[in-house]
């Protein structure tokens, strides 16, 4: 719908301006744009070197994202902004405002006044440089259609109070995605999704490869529960993410039709940590990024005399097995071919469970080595369990 110049519009730019030189701004959303190959404009202010700027992210209907840096004459740009768009959301420091406007032209404008108040009286909390930068360095911006539809954004693309934890969680995985891309195909690629749950991973890992990273890609997400998989199944319908593909059954008992270049698991609980990484190694996989969740196994048989003055104290013996039981695995990865790390997931304030196991594929196996280790994880395993096996 083309837009007429309004005063009630020219108002509500010069409050978005005054906003971003007052620091209070944290990110408006364009949307309804009068471009037909759009589909919404993210606006946010971001420090870079001695300039404090306006970065704009336009997201297209053909998958593809563009950024650019409004540095200077601020004023004009935005009004371009505000012009070509019938639906526009503003996040201050100080409060948030929505502009709309009708199929018959009827504009109506809510929450601006605050924010008018606010910066009239000069009663306000800016937006630190810091909370800039680290909302713009995520892949993620909270607008994203599965986002709102498995309820950590709401309709505006303004992730909730209560998933803020999950959404970093997410952003914080889809890093360690990008961070191996380098070691999985160029065209096209298959993941596996073991233990997907409500499949929160899912879903950002196949928008990522899909529409992100413009890579094709067969997901394939498998869980227990049938209420969970039809839901998710559903909801990958909805989205159009043809490529996923969700199955309710036991992953142990599940034979992989393709190897798999990724294999990722999120909080599988005790030993289907386990059975993650073994099924993942066994077929090949060429890269694992996988979370563990509670440690029970090792907790419950651990049986080493050398380890009493710890093991006697509950809390501390959990400590220690949660630690022992993340090392072996580890161990067993690296004797079955891979380079194997533990790396912290996200923020402990966020979550105790925060180590994600990574795993990469070696080139060539060194038989020798593998034999080493293969060593040590059993001479590990009797010092832990004694003749006990876990």
């Amino acid at each position: 719908m083309k837009k007429i110049k309004s005063d009630c519009l020219d108002s509500l730019c010069e409050l978005f301006v005054r906003a971003f030189e007052a620091k209070t701004l944290k990110k408006a959303v364009f949307s309804k744009p009068e471009s037909v190959d759009e589909i919404k404009t993210t606006v946010s202010p971001k420090k870079i070197g001695t300039s404090y700027v306006l970065q704009a992210e336009t997201f297209s209907k053909d998958n593809k994202v563009y950024h650019r840096n409004i540095k200077s004459d601020f004023a004009k740009e935005c009004q371009e902004l505000f012009y070509s768009h019938a639906q526009i959301n503003i996040f201050t420091s100080v409060g948030d405002c929505q502009y709309m406007i009708s199929k018959s032209g009827k504009e109506t404008v809510i929450g601006d006044k605050n924010i008018k108040k606010a910066l009239d009286n000069g009663s306000f909390d800016t937006v630190s440089e810091e909370e800039n930068n680290k909302q713009k360095n995520y892949l993620l911006s909270g607008d994203e259609d599965f986002l709102k539809k498995l309820g950590i954004s709401d309709e505006t693309g303004r992730v909730r109070d209560k998933k803020q934890s999950k959404y970093r969680q997410i952003n914080k995985f889809l890093e360690h995605v990008e961070s191996v891309i380098d070691k999985l195909p160029e065209n096209e690629i298959n993941v596996y999704d073991l233990c997907c749950g409500k499949s929160y991973l899912s879903f950002a890992v196949y928008h990522y490869f899909k529409n992100i990273r413009s890579i094709n890609i067969e997901m394939i997400c498998i869980d227990l529960k049938q209420d969970v998989i039809e839901y998710c199944d559903n909801l990958a319908k909805r989205l159009g993410f043809n490529g996923m593909k969700f199955i309710c059954g036991d992953i142990k008992n599940y034979n992989m039709e393709k190897k798999p270049d990724l294999v990722i698991s999120l909080h599988a609980c005790d030993i289907a940590t386990d059975i993650v990484l073994d099924k993942a190694s066994d077929n090949g996989a060429s890269v694992i990024l996988s979370t563990p969740c509670c440690h029970h196994e090792l907790n419950h048989k651990i049986n080493c005399k050398e380890l009493n003055f710890i093991t006697r104290h509950s809390m501390l013996r959990q400590k220690l097995c949660d630690a022992a039981t993340d090392a072996m695995r580890i161990l067993k990865l690296e004797a079955a071919g891979y380079e194997a790390s533990a790396l912290e997931l996200i923020d402990p304030e966020d979550t105790p469970k925060n180590i994600i196991i990574r795993a990469i594929k070696k080139q060539r196996m060194d038989e020798k080595r593998a034999e080493v280790l293969k060593k040590e994880y059993a001479e590990v395993r009797k010092f832990l369990l004694g003749e006990e096996d876990i």
